[in-house]
C-alpha cells in the first residue's frame, strides 16, 4: 500500500510541477485542503509532516494529541477515487484499512490485525458486502480469545469465498 501512496504523490508533485525544494510546502497545502486532493496523496503529505506536538508523523501520533487526532479525522475529507478495475466502493474499504493500519493506537490490536489481513485482497478488488464487512467488524471488535479468532477466522473465509 505503501507503494500506491508514494506512486501517487509522486505524480501529484509532476502535475503540480512541484520540484524537491518545496516538497514540504506542498505537503502542508494538501494537509490544509485534504477536499481538493485525492486520499493517497493526502496521506503521502501527511507522512512527510512532523506533528509540532508530540513529533511523530503528523496524523499517527498518540490518541490524545490534538494536531495528530485533527489529522487524521480530515484525512476523511479527501477525494476518493476507486482505482479502474475495482468495484465502486472497494477504493472506501482500501481507505479505511489503510488509515486504521497506519494509526494503529486508535483501536484494538485484534482489529489492526483483521484490517492488516485484509487489506491485500481490497488492494486486488475484493469487496465485501455491507453484511459481511459488519460481521467481520463485530467479530474483531468482540475479544481476542482463541474462540474469537477461530470466529473471525471463519468468518473471513466464508466472506471471501462469497
Amino acid at each position: 500500500m505503501d507503494g500506491i501512496v508514494a506512486e501517487e504523490w509522486r505524480s501529484a508533485l509532476r502535475g503540480w510541477g512541484v520540484d524537491r525544494a518545496d516538497e514540504a510546502d506542498f505537503a502542508a497545502l494538501v494537509a490544509d485542503e485534504p477536499d481538493r486532493h485525492d486520499w493517497r496523496v493526502v496521506d503521502a503529505a501527511l507522512d512527510r509532516l512532523v506533528c509540532a506536538d508530540c513529533g511523530d508523523r503528523l496524523s499517527r501520533g498518540p490518541v490524545g494529541c490534538f494536531p495528530c487526532d485533527q489529522a487524521h479525522g480530515f484525512r476523511y475529507a479527501a477525494i476518493e477515487t476507486d482505482r479502474p478495475g475495482v468495484p465502486p466502493g472497494n477504493e472506501h474499504g482500501v481507505r479505511v484499512n489503510v488509515s486504521v493500519v497506519r494509526r494503529p493506537a486508535v483501536t484494538s490490536a485484534q482489529e489492526v490485525l483483521v484490517r492488516r489481513l485484509i487489506l491485500p485482497y481490497l488492494l486486488v478488488g475484493w469487496l465485501p458486502t455491507v453484511e459481511q464487512a459488519q460481521r467481520i467488524g463485530a467479530l474483531a471488535k468482540a475479544g481476542s480469545t482463541a474462540r474469537d479468532t477461530q470466529r473471525l477466522a471463519q468468518a473471513m473465509a466464508d466472506a471471501f469465498r462469497a
